[in-house]
């Protein structure tokens, strides 16, 4: 892995992820200086007291004056709107990424924009978070182990690619590239696809018109699934805007799975279920195994 090159690394939203990655690349001396934006001066002074960021400002331009690398850490709708804002302050040849969940509206909005103003654009998603929000979750060590996806495109510079690279290796991510499209189709499966089940999950279980004594049935196995649900609603909202076609595809076939399971109840087959359920379980003990993802 090369030397980190950034005098400056500034991070466009100080909450989970962006306060975690400044945790982690101040706690590995990674840049000179990391400063930080918020919207709120409380977010500001959190972000301070969590040992998030160097400085911090609600300044936009400010924050990215003279950084060499930019970070979008907030929510995906809100990345266009902040890019043009910034566009003025942008130092040329600065290589600016994101954290965002989608990847092709992202790269599209963002891509020709951040070329006009002669910097350099690639799209990140590290596989990592946690149900709770705010940098007052953030912690340094989010990023070991967690595949990092980078997403370049066909006028995409071999550079920021090496820089994206190096900047979630050392921060402990495991870099995978992959084209746009395709994360955005394996992500609606293996993310997406998890929450909208968990919501569904805790909508349904949870719903007031059943008894009372529902709520006090349910244990380890209805809280370890139905956890991500615990996620802030707006942010999964625009995550499951943004990619709801391959969403949509991907609920039918869990719609088809889960149509086969009843229709095996109804039969009363019990060799179906019993392969469905051992099936299941060796497919998961060999992800397991494999160590594809961090605890």
């Amino acid at each position: 892995m090369r030397a980190m090159q950034w005098s400056k690394i500034t991070l466009v939203g100080v909450g989970l992820l962006g306060g975690s990655l400044g945790m982690a690349i101040r706690q590995r001396g990674l840049a000179g200086r990391v400063t930080g934006f918020a919207r709120r001066e409380t977010t500001v002074e959190e972000s301070l007291r969590m040992g998030a960021v160097d400085d911090a400002t609600t300044d936009l331009s400010s924050a990215v004056k003279d950084a060499g690398l930019v970070v979008f850490c907030t929510p995906v709708e809100q990345m266009r709107s902040l890019a043009e804002r910034m566009l003025p302050a942008l130092k040329p040849g600065a290589l600016v990424t994101d954290v965002g969940s989608v990847k092709r509206e992202v790269v599209e909005a963002l891509e020709p924009l951040l070329r006009s103003a002669g910097c350099n654009f690639i799209g990140s998603h590290p596989m990592a978070g946690a149900e709770k929000t705010g940098v007052s979750a953030a912690r340094a060590d989010l990023f070991e182990k967690a595949v990092c996806v980078l997403t370049p495109t066909a006028t995409t510079s071999a550079d920021a690619v090496l820089q994206a690279t190096d900047l979630w290796a050392a921060v402990g991510g495991k870099p995978m590239i992959l084209p746009v499209d395709l994360h955005d189709e394996l992500v609606s499966r293996s993310s997406h696809l998890v929450h909208l089940t968990a919501a569904a999950l805790a909508r349904f279980v949870l719903d007031p018109a059943h008894p009372k004594e529902q709520a006090q049935l349910c244990a380890t196995g209805f809280r370890d699934t139905t956890r991500v649900a615990s996620g802030s609603p707006e942010m999964w909202r625009d995550i499951i805007m943004a990619n709801r076609e391959n969403l949509r595809r991907a609920l039918k076939s869990l719609s088809a799975e889960l149509a086969n399971l009843e229709a095996a109840l109804g039969r009363a087959d019990t060799a179906y279920i019993n392969d469905y359920l051992s099936q299941a379980k060796h497919q998961r003990d060999a992800w397991c195994g494999q160590n594809l993802s961090p605890e």
